[in-house]
Order: structure tokens, then sequence, then C-alpha cells
């Protein structure tokens, strides 16, 4: 039998019902004959202290007319179903309510010597006087700090049986019109539980399958409602990644399409002589160009996937930013030459200390001022400065080129994004400088943006932790 969730609220909605039947009719039952008991001993005390107070001047005079107590005790056996013994201080019975003559001057010491010494008696049978299981309690009449009598008073212990059972029928019946409302109960919590899980399972097998547009609506409980909402926002984050790879392979697909077109078309040039031997140095620059594009490419990809792995380890360390600036903007100096651009280094003062890692935050400063160069127009200027501002240093790399379209700034961080005006002047262009960059500073618990106005220029800026030294 498969083991379903409506399977095991049946087993345990039967076995509940089973116990607790069990427990009231076995536990139940000798709980509440205890309390019976306890009840009747206490009435049959009270009655004894009653008598005792109304007829304590009359009970052990030697003129008492006995007979006549004996008939007032016996509307007590009738009402009450308790029989009343007086007995003398010998042990003698001297009034019966039960029946006036049959135990009248026997002795109980001669049948039990210790009957009259217990305060209480359960189950007793006295042969001759007692025929059933008797509950009998002893109360003594001390007169002047002498023993008087007593007073015997008996409750058979069937009438506190047969009450139990009644009690307890009573309760049996009540719990067989309970059990339909408690099946209605529980049919309301497998409704409030168990179908919202199938119809989460359902979700859950169509967007395993692809079905991404699989509407979920779930009421009822908010735990299952946060649950569905959880689910549904974590198919549209599936979609959304399933566009991304499907944009992803697209994009990786064109970059390298194109540079291993370039390769094979040329070298294929080459070795069938369509190309004569004088232009091919010019040809196989143009190969070793793409060859280039390719390595920028993979490398790329392996620094975003360690990124994503969150395997790529950082060694912080406290440095002079400012030098790194320079080195940097140096390796500029042929492209900033062919395109006449100024490079302006501004540093807020001759040394800036940060906390970071040296190695990537100068890749950092290598695609902004890479970026810069290639969006700037010719005999233009690019700005880098720094700038502290409490505990951060901050960055900036600002150009006054064709800027970024109000439309494409929130694309600049996806990965292979390039825009039209991007892929149209620069093709070596891999489309994963800005990702890289931003993946750094991150890993770095620091911030990086951007400030462009098409047409006038764009600033990227970001933010390091200033080095306590």
């Amino acid at each position: 039998m498969r083991k379903t969730l409506w399977s095991r609220l049946i087993i345990c909605f039967l076995i509940s019902v089973v116990a607790v039947f069990v427990f009231l009719n076995t536990y139940g039952m000798s709980l509440l004959k205890d309390k019976l008991k306890r009840d009747q001993v206490n009435l049959l005390y009270k009655e004894a202290s009653l008598i005792a107070n109304v007829y304590k001047g009359n009970l052990f005079e030697e003129n008492s007319p006995m007979d006549d107590i004996a008939s007032q005790f016996n509307s007590i056996d009738n009402y009450l179903n308790i029989r009343v013994w007086i007995v003398n201080r010998d042990g003698k019975i001297v009034a019966d309510s039960s029946n006036l003559l049959s135990s009248n001057n026997v002795n109980i010491n001669d049948i039990d010597p210790n009957f009259l010494n217990e305060n209480m008696h359960e189950n007793i049978i006295l042969n001759g006087l007692l025929y059933e299981p008797m509950l009998s309690i002893i109360h003594r009449i001390d007169y002047n700090f002498q023993l008087r009598g007593y007073i015997v008073l008996h409750s058979p212990m069937s009438e506190i049986e047969d009450r139990t059972i009644i009690y307890l029928d009573i309760v049996n019946i009540c719990f067989l019109f309970f059990f339909p409302l408690s099946l209605a109960i529980f049919l309301y919590i497998y409704y409030i539980t168990a179908k919202p899980l199938k119809n989460l399972m359902q979700a859950a097998m169509e967007y395993s399958s692809g079905n991404y547009g699989y509407k979920l609506n779930i009421k009822g409980l908010s735990e299952y409602r946060d649950l569905s909402a959880a689910l549904s926002y974590m198919a549209e984050e599936i979609s959304k990644l399933d566009d991304y790879q499907k944009k992803f392979v697209a994009n990786i697909s064109h970059d390298f399409r194109s540079p291993l077109t370039s390769i094979k078309g040329y070298a294929e040039a080459i070795m069938d002589g369509t190309i004569p031997s004088d232009m091919q140095d010019k040809y196989l620059n143009i190969i070793v160009d793409e060859t280039e594009r390719l390595n920028k490419l993979t490398s790329g990809l392996l620094e975003l996937n360690r990124f994503d792995n969150r395997s790529s380890l950082l060694d912080i360390v406290s440095f002079d930013i400012n030098p790194i600036i320079k080195k940097t903007a140096e390796s500029f100096e042929g492209a900033c030459r062919n395109k006449k651009i100024t490079l302006n280094l501004v540093f807020f003062a001759n040394e800036t200390y940060v906390d970071a890692d040296i190695g990537k935050i100068q890749q950092v400063l290598y695609n902004l001022i890479d970026n810069a160069i290639k969006f700037s127009h010719n005999n233009s200027q690019i700005k880098v400065s720094t700038e502290e501002r409490g505990e951060k240093i901050f960055v900036s790399v600002k150009d006054y080129g064709i800027g970024i379209s109000k439309d494409s700034v929130k694309k600049i961080w996806d990965r292979f994004y390039k825009t039209d005006v991007s892929r149209g002047r620069d093709k070596k262009g891999t489309g994963l400088g800005l990702s890289i960059s931003k993946e750094i500073i991150q890993s770095h618990n620091e911030n990086i943006n951007v400030i462009s106005t098409e047409g006038v220029g764009t600033e990227f800026i970001f933010s390091l932790s200033k080095s306590a030294e």
C-alpha cells in the first residue's frame, strides 16, 4: 500500500479513536469508580456525624426505645440505600435499620474481632449479617472521654459499580455522538493540509517539465500561501535563468564563431595560396588578434565561473592605490596616442592606502579605462581620480565620449551585453569586462555605479575600504 498522507491520517484517526475508547473503558472507568467510592465514603461519614449529633443523648441510654430509633433509621436505608447499625461498647448490635430483629443482640466481635477497630472497610462480608460486599464506615461515640458505642453505616459496593457503569455509558454515548464531529474535523484538516500539497506537487511537476507559466493559486492557511508564492517566485527565477542560458549560448556562439571563422578562412587562404606571400604577415597578424580575442573571452568566462562558484579567493592587503592607477594608465599609452586621448590622473593625496586585492583591483581599473577609451572621441580626455569620504576611498573613471542610453544603462552589467555602437566600433570586445568588474567589487563587499548621459559622457565610480595604516 502506498504511504500517502491520506492513508496515514486515516490510520492516525482510527488509532486515536480506539485509544480513547479503550482508555475511557479501562483507566477512565477505574478513575470514575475511585471517585464515586470517595464520594460515597464522604456521604457515609456525613450521615454518621448527623446521626450522632441528633441521637447522641438517646442512643446508649438504658431505657432508650431502640426499636423506635431503628425504625427512624429505616428511612435512611430506604431512600439512601444505607444500612445503619447502632453498636454498644461491647460490640453488640442494639439497632439495625435493615431488619429490626435479625441482627439485634448479635455481637460483631464474635464474627470479626477487628471490625470495630478500623474506620472503614471495603468489600467487607460478615457471615450472617452482610451477605454482599459492602463499603462500611465505623464512627465512634465518646462521652466524657469514655467510649459509649459505635454508629456503623454500610453501602453496597454493587451500587458504586452500577453508578460507574451508568456514568461510563453516558460518556460512551457522548463519545459516539462526538465521533462524527471528530470525523468532520479530521476531513477539514485533510482539506486544508493534503489538498494544497497536491496542488503544490502538481505545480512542481509542471515547473520541472518546463511549463513555467503554470498558475498556482492556493487559498487557505498563510503557510501554504507563502509556500505557493515562494514556489511561483522560484519558477519565475528559473524561467529567467532558462532565458539567460539561451541568450548565453547564443552570445557565446556568436562571439566564438566570428573569430573562429576569420582564423579558419585566413588560414585556409594562406595554405592554398589565395593570399600572396607578401600579404601573409598582415593576415597572420589578424589571426593572432582573433586568437587573442578568443583567449580573453575564455579567460573572462573562467573568471566569472570562479565568482559564481564562490571559489575566487581574495588576497586582501593594504597598499597605495595611486601607483596602481599610474601603472594601469601607462599600459594604454599606445591606444591613447592613436586616438589622441589625454589621461588625467587626479589624486586627493600623495598616498592613498586601501585594503583590497591588488591584482583584482588592477583588473577593474584596466576594464574601466579600456572601456572609456573605446567610447571616447578622438582628441578628448579621460579623467581618473580618487576621493576620500569617511572610511571609504572612491575611484572614478570618467570619459567625455558618446555616453550610454537610458535603456542600456541597466543592461551594461549583464554578461555578453554590447550596445549596437559597441559592436560597430569595436569587434574585439567580449562583453564581459563590466560583469567581471562588478563581481570583483561586490566580492570586496563594496559598490560600483555608473552615471552616463548620451552624447555627453560616462563616469564609473567604485568604492574601497580605507586602510587603517
